[in-house]
């Protein structure tokens, strides 16, 4: 869909009077909001949905940032933050009857699986890129993340 399409859609739809449409591709989504009648204004959002290229990825570790405290900074220097690859729900257990692929205190090596995010019904498996032991974990079961949001604090020692 090209932005002549966009724009033609976008006036079919504030002609039509409804309030809100929303139109779901393959490759992208658009929200069109219109304001109520007599009120100039609409809003349009186009977002761009993520190519998976394999249903699986590798999350890479990156060290954390420094928090402001001295006393967190101290304390969380020494960890390796794992990180989403990927926008999706962020799932522990790989079925709710198994259990989970890790705990605080579990020790972990490369290559072994941290926990699963599901985008577009697709369960991609999250991997570790480094060994160490499971210190904290940043996000609740069937939640949503963000790319690049902080999954795990890894111990690397």
């Amino acid at each position: 869909m090209d932005i002549r399409e966009i724009q033609n859609l976008i006036k079919f739809v504030a002609k039509s009077g409804a309030t809100e449409v929303k139109l779901e591709m393959d490759d992208f989504k658009i929200t069109i909001k219109t304001t109520a009648e007599g009120v100039e204004g609409t809003t349009t959002y186009v977002q761009q949905m993520p190519m998976h290229a394999a249903p699986q990825m590798v999350a890479a570790p990156v060290v954390a940032d420094a928090p402001a405290s001295t006393s967190s900074t101290d304390d969380n220097s020494k960890y390796i933050t794992v990180k989403s690859p990927i926008i999706g729900t962020f799932y522990r257990k790989p079925a709710p009857d198994k259990p989970m692929f890790v705990e605080v205190g579990s020790t972990i090596g490369k290559g072994d699986v941290l926990c699963v995010i599901e985008a577009m019904k697709l369960f991609n498996e999250i991997e570790s890129e480094v060994s160490g032991k499971i210190v904290k974990v940043l996000v609740d079961d069937a939640s949503p993340v963000e790319f690049d949001q902080p999954l795990f604090l890894v111990d690397p020692s």
